[in-house]
C-alpha cells in the first residue's frame, strides 16, 4: 500500500484578499482537484458548466449581503489558485449544490456526509481539560483534496481548521479556545429555502472571541439544510446544536460529554420535525453508543489516545465508526476520510487521514490567547473588548 501523505498546513494571514490569494497559490493542485471532484459528480447529474454556474452563483446575492469579507477572501483564493469564483463558491456551497442538484435531476442521496463527534470535558478527563473530535466520512478521494489551514488575523482571534482545499473552515478551533465539528442531519424542512452554506456558518463560529457569539451564528443564520454542529469552549464546557434550517435544539452534555453521530436526538426537534436521513445512515443508531461503550470501558479518567481508541471502532464493519474505503454506487469510494481530535488548552489539533488504514497522526499547532488560556485553567480574566461592546449593545 502506497504510504498516506498527511494534510499540508496552508498558513494565511493579512486582509482577505491578501490571504485569499496566499491560500489560493500555495494549495493550488489540491484545490483544484477538490473543484473538480465536485464539478466532475455535477456533470455525472446530467448538468453541464452552465447549469453548473447557474446553480453555484445563486448563492452569492446571499453570502455577499451576509459575508462581503468571506467573498472578498474567496476571490483572492480564486486568483491565487487561477480558477474561477464560482469554483471556490462551490466547494464551500458542494452540500447546498447537490442537493439541490439531485432535487432537480430527482436522484436521491446516496452518499450522505457522515461523521461521528464527540466532546469530553474537564471533569472526565485526565489534564482536566477539553478534548474535541470526530471522524468525517466522506468521499475517500478527499483524503488528496483537504488540507489544514491556519489563519492568522488581525481583527480576531487566530484560527486552526481542517478543511477540504479552497474551503473556508470545517472542524477546528481559535486561539479564544472555541472548537466547532459538524455532522450530516435530515429532516422534512429541508431546501424549501436558500441559506447560508455551512462552511461560511463554521468560519464565523470560528471568528468569534467569546463562546457565546459562537453559538448564536450557529443557532440563528439561517440554512438550507439541516446540519449538527457541536461547539465546545476550552473553559470547560460544549452545547450541541441539530439545526433545521430555520430553528436550532440544543443538546447539553450528560456525565461530561457529548456524542452525536447523524441522526436527531432531541425529543423537541423529533416532536417537530420529521426525521428523513435514516435510509442513507441507518449506522448511525449504533455509532454513537459505540464511541459511548468504547469510552466506558476505559473505566478512568479520559485522554485523546482513549478518543481515538473509540474513534477507531471497527463493530459492524463496514458500516462502523471508522469506515475503511469502498466502493457505492456511482463509483465512488466512501471512506472516513480524517480523524480530527482537537485540544484547544493545549493549542493543538492531531489529525490522521484514512485511518481505518493509517493510524499515523499529524500534530498541528496554534498559539492560544492568554486570556484562553487562563480561563481554561480556572481563571477569570478582565472581559475581553468585544465581549464588552457585546454587553454594552444587548
Amino acid at each position: 500500500m502506497a504510504k498516506i501523505t498527511p494534510f499540508p498546513l496552508i498558513e494565511i494571514s493579512g486582509a482577505p484578499r491578501q490571504r485569499g490569494r496566499i491560500y489560493g497559490e500555495t494549495a493550488r493542485e489540491r484545490i483544484r482537484l477538490s473543484a473538480g471532484l465536485y464539478t466532475d459528480q455535477l456533470h455525472r447529474l446530467g448538468f453541464d458548466d452552465a447549469n453548473i454556474e447557474r446553480l453555484v452563483t445563486a448563492f452569492l446575492p446571499r453570502i455577499r449581503d451576509w459575508a462581503p469579507d468571506l467573498v472578498t477572501e474567496m476571490e483572492g483564493i480564486a486568483e491565487g489558485a487561477g480558477v474561477d469564483l464560482s469554483a471556490i463558491v462551490l466547494v464551500n456551497a458542494r452540500t447546498e449544490v447537490l442537493q439541490l442538484a439531485r432535487l432537480e435531476a430527482g436522484v436521491a442521496d446516496e452518499e450522505p456526509d457522515g461523521c461521528t463527534g464527540a466532546v469530553l470535558l474537564p471533569e472526565v478527563t485526565r489534564d482536566a481539560t477539553v478534548i474535541h473530535g470526530q471522524n468525517w466520512d466522506w468521499r475517500a478521494e478527499c483524503a488528496d483534496t483537504s488540507i489544514v489551514l491556519r489563519i492568522l488575523r488581525e481583527d480576531g482571534p487566530d484560527i486552526l481548521t481542517f478543511t477540504e482545499a479552497g474551503g473556508l473552515a470545517r472542524s477546528g478551533f481559535n486561539a479564544a479556545g472555541i472548537t466547532i465539528t459538524a455532522n450530516y442531519l435530515e429532516s422534512d424542512r429541508d431546501y424549501r429555502d436558500m441559506g447560508i452554506p455551512l462552511p461560511f456558518i463554521r468560519r464565523r463560529a470560528l471568528e468569534a472571541q467569546h463562546f457565546a457569539l459562537a453559538l448564536r451564528v450557529v443557532a440563528i443564520t439561517p440554512k438550507s439544510g439541516s446540519n449538527n454542529m457541536m461547539l465546545s469552549t476550552a473553559e470547560g464546557y460544549a452545547v450541541d446544536l441539530e439545526c433545521a434550517p430555520d430553528e436550532a435544539f440544543p443538546i447539553y452534555p450528560q456525565n461530561g460529554l457529548i456524542v452525536h453521530a447523524n441522526h436527531w436526538q432531541s425529543a423537541i426537534a423529533l416532536s417537530k420535525l420529521k426525521e428523513t436521513g435514516l435510509a442513507s445512515v441507518p449506522d448511525s443508531l449504533y455509532r454513537d453508543h459505540r464511541v459511548q461503550k468504547v469510552l466506558a470501558e476505559t473505566g478512568g479518567k479520559l485522554t485523546a489516545d482513549d478518543l481515538k481508541r473509540a474513534f477507531f471502532d471497527d463493530f459492524a464493519a463496514p458500516f462502523c465508526v471508522c469506515r475503511a474505503p469502498m466502493a457505492k454506487e456511482g463509483g465512488n469510494l466512501s471512506a472516513t476520510v480524517a480523524m480530527i481530535l482537537c485540544e484547544p488548552a493545549k493549542g493543538i489539533m492531531e489529525v490522521a487521514p484514512l485511518p481505518a488504514i493509517n493510524r499515523e497522526f499529524t500534530r498541528y499547532d496554534l498559539t492560544m490567547e492568554e486570556g484562553a488560556l487562563a480561563r481554561a485553567a480556572g481563571a477569570c480574566p478582565d472581559r475581553t473588548e468585544e465581549e464588552s461592546r457585546w454587553s454594552a449593545s444587548s
